[in-house]
């Protein structure tokens, strides 16, 4: 069935809290195992029944924030959704408390009763009507980001749109399409200010009800990490700023000289190749074909899946007024239908939509009938990032099919891209913790802590020149800053990953592969450690780990200028 065409339900809160308050209160009072795994199927299915509802919700309200109706059900499901959440880890403490959990814990897995153990401590009937105040000013946030309108040389563009300027083989262009972002945005920095200055009360307050110091022990737990703390995201991030960061900002001046530039510019970090930075070799219909021939070619599994994903239009990826400026991926348990929302620009990164939230599609689809796909999906977020970037890297194989006599030149590109982006995504982390671990702070302190920051870790960027950067708010439009607290650095840990995938591509593919299949498949029913481990990738968490890695990057792109 087309994704368009699939019916949505509007469940009654008073149904919903019905029917789980009977599961409870059946597990809490259950006499053997069964009664409990019998139970538990009833919650399924009731999940599968939820999610779908608010899936489709989320999906139409994205593709326009405008709709009155699906307004109104968003509305709806950010009150109702701390209710049900707290409903949600009752269940869970409901397992976690029963006589029979050893039994349990053998029929299902040790892995997921520890994700059960996190969950409690990210939840509380305490909270609920500050979850409910979060979640409305998340969609303020997206409300007025995706209503932004930015006038460049006669048209009048979203943020989304606007963004396929930045990365024109023209200076003047760029620094043009900056400027107008800036101006624009500056007129709402008081909006941006007020919206996540409200967001830190509430979610420090939410953390000194449930008795942490701030927002980040909270945060960590909000994120599923079940086999890392803060203490191994410091040494990932101590990692990125001794091997990573100098040899980003090495390559990358260098690459400013081929360029033509002297002094590197906030507007020139988007731009890679002389002359300009490859493009698809044609539109929408012409990446779609290519995507469609390139996972035939890869596994008859992917093959499939591809196939699915089109004839069920299953991609909304036209920019547009009113619709969510960013990209995801979802899936809808019912019809195990995984969706991908992306704004196509013209650029490389229209084919990224078709590798990188591919791969969080394929992973959808591999694992839809696993075990536990219905309770903890894929695992924690850096689980889900590992598959899509690592994605990223299996198509350079088919790459002629999007880039033809250019190949070459996006490998470089996306290759240096991607690695700048490590440092990048750890300073996003850092100014989280800074922020959370200090939530008296004003705006004004908020921007300075970040221009810190780039300093520290994106030493070769001049911010000087354009408005609302220079001031330290480039931050303001990293839409996980606002919505998804501590994501951001599972896309380091992943890209890291990700790496690790392409290198032993290169030197085995198949192999290599069929190691990146089997983490697929597992889903949330092994730690992260431990599937890395299995893959034959080094971990980043060990001091000095990621040494070895920016070396042999170094070298490959080395090796790719070269053949350009």
């Amino acid at each position: 069935m087309k994704v368009k065409d699939m019916p949505y339900e509007h469940i009654p809160l008073e149904e919903l809290q019905a029917e789980m308050r009977a599961i409870i209160d059946g597990v809490k009072a259950a006499k053997s195992v069964d009664e409990i795994l019998a139970l538990r199927e009833r919650y399924l299915k009731l999940w599968v029944r939820l999610a779908t509802a608010r899936t489709l919700v989320e999906i139409r309200y994205t593709c326009n924030t405008a709709d009155e109706f699906y307004v109104k059900e968003n509305d709806y499901f950010d009150e109702i959704g701390p209710v049900l959440s707290n409903l949600d880890t009752e269940y869970g403490n409901a397992l976690l408390a029963s006589p029979f959990r050893p039994q349990l814990e053998k029929a299902l897995s040790p892995v997921y009763f520890r994700y059960l153990e996190v969950a409690q401590k990210a939840m509380s009937p305490a909270i609920v009507d500050d979850l409910v105040e979060e979640n409305k000013l998340t969609s303020e946030y997206s409300k007025l980001m995706a209503g932004m309108e930015f006038e460049f040389r006669g048209e009048k563009l979203s943020r989304a749109g606007l963004a396929g300027y930045f990365k024109s083989d023209d200076r003047e262009t760029r620094r043009e399409a900056y400027e107008v972002m800036g101006k624009v945005m500056n007129g709402y920095a008081p909006q941006l200010d007020d919206i996540f200055d409200r967001m830190v009360k509430v979610r420090d307050r939410m953390a000194k009800k449930l008795g942490y110091k701030n927002f980040v022990e909270l945060g960590y737990y909000r994120m599923n990490r079940v086999c890392y703390g803060q203490k191994e995201i410091e040494t990932f991030r101590r990692n990125v700023l001794q091997s990573v960061t100098p040899v980003v900002s090495r390559l990358r001046l260098e690459n400013a000289k081929d360029l033509g530039i002297d002094t590197y510019r906030f507007y020139d970090d988007g731009v890679v190749i002389p002359g300009g930075d490859p493009k698809p070799q044609g539109g929408k219909e012409e990446i779609f074909r290519a995507a469609k021939e390139m996972y035939h070619a890869m596994s008859r599994e992917s093959g499939d899946f591809i196939d699915l994903m089109l004839e069920n239009d299953a991609f909304d990826v036209d920019a547009r007024k009113n619709k969510w400026g960013g990209g995801y991926c979802t899936d809808i348990p019912a019809y195990k239908q995984p969706f991908i929302l992306a704004n196509f620009n013209g650029t490389a990164g229209d084919v990224d939509v078709v590798t990188h939230e591919a791969g969080h599609a394929f992973n959808a689809y591999l694992i839809a009938d696993n075990r536990f796909a219905l309770e903890i999906g894929c695992g924690g977020m850096e689980t889900a990032e590992t598959h899509s970037m690592s994605m990223e890297f299996f198509a350079w194989k088919y790459i002629e099919k999007f880039f033809g006599e250019n190949a070459t030149k996006y490998k470089y590109m996306h290759a240096l891209e991607a690695f700048s982006f490590i440092p990048y995504g750890t300073m996003v982390d850092a100014f989280q913790h800074i922020v959370y671990e200090h939530p008296e702070m004003t705006p004004a302190q908020r921007c300075e802590a970040w221009k810190e920051l780039e300093s520290k870790f994106r030493p070769h960027i001049h911010l000087e020149g354009i408005p609302f950067i220079e001031d330290g708010r480039r931050w303001q439009y990293q839409m996980h800053i606002y919505e998804s607290p501590f994501y951001y650095i599972d896309y380091c840990l992943a890209q890291t990953a990700a790496f690790g995938f392409l290198l032993a591509s290169l030197e085995d593919y198949d192999g290599a592969f069929a190691r990146y299949i089997r983490l697929m498949k597992q889903g949330g029913e092994q730690y992260y450690d431990k599937l890395l481990e299995e893959a034959l990738i080094p971990s980043p968490f060990k001091d000095g780990s990621l040494e070895t890695l920016a070396e042999k990057v170094e070298a490959l792109l080395r090796k790719l200028k070269a053949e350009i």
